[in-house]
């Protein structure tokens, strides 16, 4: 008992004075996606602005794959020492109910969160022959035609999928889900009027708003956004009061030190709190915070159940 005791103390002593010299070489930031997304996009701004202060280089390394579980596990399964980080979106949270018990790793303790570095409200869009003017008329013309909308997402247990159904609970509709492989062909399915519907982020689905392709019926926000101040939310249209968005999480390796999980949290927080970040993130709608490992983990949890109940309501089955 005595020499165990012994052990665990030196293995504390190790990981304080490692934590105190931290970080000695580059950081390894792990993005689950491809290059050119939101994910990918605002990891990249944000940790360009904490290398400096860390005095380290953080390279981004987009690991693409099975619906985030490929770059996800991988940074799971990295030693806990603040060398291997990775960004997690809305649909790590989904993924925690799509593949319960089915994932290679323990979303729950593998990885911890470390800072919610932004919140990107989702828009609900719809194809111009669409007769409805907002989201009033929209969920009227749904009741009255049930089953005869159909509405696309880029993958099944994506946010702007799980928020269509949760539109529809909300709202008592019945419109068919149709999954893409990706936004833009979901795009284009709604410009041809193939799906009459789509729920994504503002910077993928604006331009067409703004080219007169897609209309806009409002955001899945609290309040309209500064970029878009012209898009009213989904309540101001006549809807629910919804909010629902996408999200870029900051998370590390189970077991690593609190100090350096900290020490992330605050160069993160640093780093958005930058007036030249606020500006960029700002301008595509992506609404920048910057929050503490507690903050971040509570955040978290709540996204996890929400999206546990709309999957659970619906049924939604995960790819195979």
């Amino acid at each position: 008992m005595f020499k165990k005791a012994v052990f665990a103390a030196l293995l504390l002593l190790a990981s304080s004075v490692e934590a105190q010299t931290y970080p000695s070489k580059p950081i390894r930031w792990v993005v689950p996606y491809t290059g050119g997304g939101i994910t990918d996009v605002v990891t990249r701004i944000v940790t360009q602005k904490m290398s400096g202060p860390l005095g380290q280089a953080i390279v981004v390394d987009n690991k693409p794959g099975a619906n985030s579980i490929l770059g996800s596990d991988l940074a799971a399964k990295a030693p806990p020492d603040g060398y291997t980080m990775v960004t997690v979106i809305a649909g790590y949270a989904a993924n925690v109910t799509l593949y319960s018990g089915k994932l290679p790793f323990d979303p729950l303790k593998d990885l911890v969160p470390v800072s919610l570095a932004a919140v990107a409200p989702l828009i609900l869009t719809v194809n111009n022959n669409l007769p409805a003017k907002d989201v009033k008329e929209l969920v009227a013309y749904a009741k009255a035609n049930p089953g005869k909308l159909n509405f696309g997402s880029s993958g099944i247990g994506a946010a702007a999928h799980l928020t269509c159904e949760l539109f529809k609970q909300t709202v008592g509709i019945d419109m068919v889900h149709i999954p893409f492989k990706g936004t833009a062909p979901a795009m284009q399915a709604a410009m041809a009027n193939d799906i009459q519907i789509l729920v994504d982020t503002p910077s993928s689905l604006m331009p067409q708003v703004r080219g007169g392709k897609l209309r806009a019926m409002g955001m899945f926000s609290g309040k309209r956004l500064g970029a878009y101040s012209d898009v009213p939310t989904i309540a101001e249209a006549g809807g629910p009061a919804l909010e629902s968005s996408t999200w870029v999480l900051f998370m590390a390796p189970g077991g690593t030190p609190k100090e350096i999980v900290n020490r992330l949290a605050m160069e993160t927080a640093k780093a958005i709190r930058e007036p030249d970040i606020q500006e960029r993130l700002n301008q595509t709608g992506i609404e920048p915070v910057g929050n503490t490992p507690e903050q971040a983990k509570q955040f978290l949890d709540g996204e996890i159940a929400k999206w546990a109940k709309v999957i659970n309501t619906a049924g939604v089955k995960a790819e195979q």
